[in-house]
């Protein structure tokens, strides 16, 4: 999968320099002259999040590193990628995706903390959490687990606590929340289980269940579980239906009236 989507990126990086002179350089120092995805994402993410102090060639060399290390992050990353151009509009390419979604990049630069954190480097892993939330407004604790297939629309406000866990084929809006309901030690976040769709500015508070393809709809506070398959909306949170899909994350449909038959005119 990744040998064919760094084809496809190649060829749109390509057409790219062709149809807008303008980017030309940006996109060959980003995507042509890399051999490889990961060689071209680490750059990418690198001169997003380095400093003066901690410069590229060094976050370029973590994400290198944690790449070699750990196959499935850049698997992780190219099912990411499918995802955002699979599920957004408005995205027209996997290069689009690459170059431009702070939700894609963010939800890579989480993966290299995720893995620093996991191999004794707390420190640095709490850098680039940092990095992530000022450079892209997404604040996730390294501590949080991730699938693959993760995709956040728009990413702006998104804040996700240390011991969440988000499952393969998840779709997050802008403004939701992951996070405790005090200052309680131990397990204490939300466990989002695959195919869930998650509203704009969402709350799911506590260590609760959100099941298999179920849908929280947009401002919304969910402090109890979840059942597989339901649709929850309100303050707090109530069931109001089921998705009219088995994977929500997929269709990316917030109007909860599509899935009660009852309020439909």
């Amino acid at each position: 999968m990744i040998r064919k989507l760094w084809d496809q990126v190649t060829k749109e990086a390509k057409d790219a320099c062709q149809n807008e002179s303008l980017l030309a350089n940006y996109v060959t120092s980003c995507v042509l002259s890399h051999d490889s995805f990961e060689s071209s994402l680490s750059f990418i993410l690198a001169q997003k999040i380095s400093t003066d102090f901690v410069p590229l060639h060094e976050i370029e060399k973590l994400f290198i590193d944690a790449f070699c290390s750990s196959p499935i992050i850049i698997e992780s990353a190219a099912h990411d990628v499918k995802a955002a151009y699979e599920r957004d509009p408005a995205v027209c390419s996997y290069l689009t995706a690459i170059l431009h979604l702070k939700g894609y990049q963010s939800i890579q630069v989480h993966r290299l903390a995720n893995f620093l954190w996991h191999h004794k480097k707390q420190e640095i892993a709490l850098f680039i959490q940092s990095r992530n939330a000022e450079i892209f407004s997404v604040d996730i604790h390294p501590g949080c687990e991730m699938g693959k297939g993760i995709m956040f629309d728009h990413a702006t406000g998104i804040v996700i606590g240390e011991t969440s866990i988000i499952e393969d084929n998840v779709s997050i809006m802008q403004q939701v929340t992951l996070g405790g309901t005090g200052n309680d030690q131990g397990n204490r976040h939300p466990k989002i289980r695959s195919g869930v769709l998650i509203s704009t500015g969402a709350k799911v508070l506590g260590n609760i269940e959100i099941g298999e393809g179920a849908k929280i709809g947009a401002g919304s506070v969910v402090l109890n579980d979840v059942k597989a398959h339901t649709t929850v909306v309100g303050v707090p949170a109530r069931v109001a239906g089921k998705p009219a899909s088995l994977s929500p994350a997929e269709t990316m449909q917030q109007n909860f009236l599509e899935d009660k038959p009852e309020l439909k005119k």
